[in-house]
């Protein structure tokens, strides 16, 4: 009896279906979203906003240390965007408020946390 028993649940075991491993979840990053500030000159394109070199500056900073995922200005001059990974949404609010264009007026950001719930593979 025992050894049907054994026979019946490895039967069981082979007919069911695999169960996949579990996925991690959808990592979170944040997203700083800068827009022109009062000191932007509207007549002139983001490469030649005067002081947008100390910006560059600042978030390469950020890239070299591995902090940014990806980011760039938008190409219809209304600003641009990084992706950041930090621990939290508070690192990124001091990220980004001690940019020296966004301390200065040149441009104004917004900070919000994003799950990244779907990716290229």
């Amino acid at each position: 009896m025992r050894r049907r028993a054994v026979l019946a649940l490895a039967a069981a075991a082979a007919a069911a279906p695999s169960l996949a491993p579990a996925q991690a979840a959808p990592p979170t990053y944040f997203v700083l979203m800068h827009s022109p500030g009062p000191l932007w000159d509207h007549a002139k394109g983001f490469r030649d906003q005067p002081g947008l070199d100390q910006h560059l500056g600042y978030m390469s900073g950020y890239a070299d240390k591995g902090r940014i995922v990806m980011g760039g200005p938008f190409l219809d001059n209304t600003g641009g965007m990084m992706i950041f990974d930090v621990v939290s949404l508070e690192d990124a609010r001091a990220i980004a408020e001690a940019d020296p264009t966004v301390k200065s007026g040149l441009l104004t950001v917004t900070v919000k946390p994003w799950l990244a719930a779907l990716m290229r593979k």
